[in-house]
């Protein structure tokens, strides 16, 4: 690296006897002295000016910048002064994951980050920056697994910010930053005595989505999104390769989570209460985009809809059918009057799916088995939730060691 500092105070020329002389300049005893030049990686020169008596400084932080250059660790000053917020910004505009996540990431940003940390230019953010913010969002009382995913979110971008040269190193890789953790409360799967209270408690109509979701263990927005062509009455299996998603309020037919179709078998009592539903609301065909709100029209004849015909919005089921129906099933407290019913997000439909799942680890079916029929991203995911729905397999450890070591001793 080509650097050197320059005296504003001072210029230097060569006297008549050949010797260099210092004659002081117009801007002697004014503005700042030093100024430290030096060539950057892509050609361009850049500078930081010093004020008087701190030369060694001036120095020190050449000799910085060339050891960065060296080992690969150079960020651009210009580039550093950049913001959290204008960085974080761009970054959500060229990724190319779908819509719904970059609409979850910039809500995850906006919300929670750049209120606290979207001013702070990059260059600047240390760890002891990290743990302060996350510390905010735990005296907010963010939930654990929520933050995981803003943190996750801010750290993806601090990390592209590494990768195109805005910041040195990540500080969210620093042993003393702990990333939030997870919530560890336990699934409590309802009673089937639950579930036929709140099926009984729906309108008609909706009823039979109690059916379809601890019945097969569909997802909420998969069955909103089941058309009649998935259900193979025959076969006795459910076709789930679609669901009715959320993207800036707007609905949209998409693949299932993960991408993952699947194929669950079609039990009888859930067939015919599809059958059943389906003479009394026939299937309304609905066209909605693909993926994308500006993605190609589809139409699909769907079997759950809403009173009118159009596709149930997610929002709106739980608020004006879902949550009374928690009330009047005795699964969530009669609310104060004038009040909403309270918060719950573990009795949401989801807790039809821990249901379906508690019903077959009970029957002794194989993880690998609930985990396809769930469409998880894999067995892992499916044993970390519902391990402890198995309390069989207790009885079957001690049965097994019982038989080999309980057995007469071997001869001498």
């Amino acid at each position: 690296m080509a650097g050197h500092i320059q005296d504003r105070w001072y210029k230097t020329s060569t006297g008549d006897d050949g010797k260099p002389v210092k004659t002081r300049t117009d801007r002697y005893g004014t503005g700042m002295r030093y100024r430290a030049r030096y060539v950057a990686p892509d050609g361009t020169e850049k500078s930081r000016s010093f004020p008087d008596r701190q030369k060694r400084e001036a120095d020190a932080w050449l000799a910085n910048t060339a050891a960065d250059m060296t080992r690969g660790a150079y960020v651009d000053p210009k580039a550093a002064r950049t913001t959290f917020r204008q960085y974080a910004e761009r970054w959500l505009a060229v990724q190319t994951t779908d819509v719904s996540t970059q609409d979850g990431a910039e809500r995850y940003l906006r919300l929670h980050a750049y209120p606290h940390i979207g001013s702070r230019p990059l260059g600047s953010f240390k760890p002891e920056h990290v743990r302060k913010w996350l510390r905010e969002l735990e005296d907010r009382g963010v939930p654990g697994t929520y933050a995981v995913h803003i943190y996750g979110t801010v750290r993806a971008v601090l990390s592209a910010a590494v990768d195109d040269g805005y910041l040195a190193r990540n500080p969210c890789s620093a042993r003393s930053v702990r990333p939030p953790a997870r919530d560890t409360k336990r699934v409590t799967p309802w009673l089937p005595e639950h579930v036929a209270a709140v099926r009984g408690a729906l309108p008609g109509r909706f009823q039979a989505i109690v059916d379809a979701a601890g019945g097969c263990g569909l997802r909420q927005g998969e069955v909103f999104g089941l058309a009649a062509d998935a259900v193979d009455f025959e076969a006795q299996t459910v076709h789930v390769v679609r669901q009715v998603k959320l993207i800036r309020g707007q609905a949209v037919f998409a693949p299932p989570k993960c991408e993952k179709e699947r194929d669950i078998p079609l039990p009888a009592v859930v067939s015919d209460a599809l059958r059943s539903h389906m003479r009394r609301c026939e299937p309304v065909k609905v066209t909605l985009p693909w993926r994308r709100l500006d993605g190609p029209q589809v139409t699909h004849n769907l079997i759950f809809t809403g009173t009118r015909g159009t596709v149930i919005r997610r929002k709106d089921f739980n608020t004006r059918y879902w949550k009374p129906a928690l009330v009047a099933a005795g699964v969530l407290p009669e609310p104060e009057p004038g009040e909403s019913p309270e918060a719950a997000r573990e009795h949401g439909t989801h807790a039809l799916r821990h249901f379906y799942a508690s019903v077959l680890l009970e029957a002794g079916e194989n993880i690998r088995a609930v985990s396809e029929y769930l469409g998880h991203a894999d067995p892992a995911m499916t044993l970390r939730v519902y391990a402890h729905l198995m309390p069989s397999s207790r009885e079957r450890t001690r049965k097994a060691i019982d038989s080999v070591l309980g057995g007469p001793a071997p001869p001498p």
